[in-house]
């Protein structure tokens, strides 16, 4: 296949790199909410690390929202490429809806981690500055988006872990081009 062709079905350099950063940055977030939640919840133990966590994850999370409205901004003005050609209808189905709910976790998290630290109200970040509040507090309705928050975020790691076995899959088992599209130095 010419190069030219090739390139025609990767991601831009700005694509692969926004995913990329996201997808490490998503990958440090789940680590850092779950042992942050379990220390402060459930162990009631708030130190400097506890701390330090909870600001960390604020912080990433902000940043991750802002990275998403940036990505999703940068796709919908240069799309993609198109649909690696050996996939059957239902996969490219798939893989548009999977594209899709994680673009939409990725922002609805977010916001939804915003909201309840603005409820609760723990806007903090390191003791430098705080994020704008975007509600009055209310702890009872801190503690049920913060809930939802974590099982969606859950979900979005379990979407992003099947999206990397479909990619693997494809890679290792079909042997098509669906993860050059990402990683186009792949042979």
């Amino acid at each position: 296949m010419r190069k030219e062709t090739m390139m025609g079905r990767s991601y831009s350099v700005t694509a692969r790199t926004l995913h990329w950063v996201t997808a490490i940055a998503v990958f440090a977030m789940i680590p850092v909410g779950v042992t942050m939640s379990y220390r402060g919840n459930v162990l009631n133990l708030w130190d400097g690390l506890t701390n330090a966590l909870y600001s960390g994850h604020k912080l990433m999370g902000f940043l991750i929202l802002w990275l998403t409205a940036g990505r999703l901004i940068y796709r919908l003005l240069h799309g993609a490429p198109p649909d690696e050609p050996t996939l059957k209808w239902w996969e490219k189905a798939a893989s548009h809806l999977v594209h899709w709910l994680l673009y939409g976790l990725l922002l609805v998290v977010p916001v939804l981690g915003w909201i309840g630290v603005s409820l609760y109200p723990a806007l903090g970040i390191f003791d430098l500055f705080n994020l704008p509040a975007l509600t009055s507090p209310d702890e009872a309705a801190a503690q049920r988006v913060l809930g939802i928050h974590g099982k969606l975020a859950l979900l979005l790691g379990a979407l992003a872990l099947m999206h990397i076995g479909a990619a693997l899959f494809h890679h290792l088992i079909r042997r098509d081009g669906v993860l050059r599209r990402m990683l186009p130095g792949l042979r």
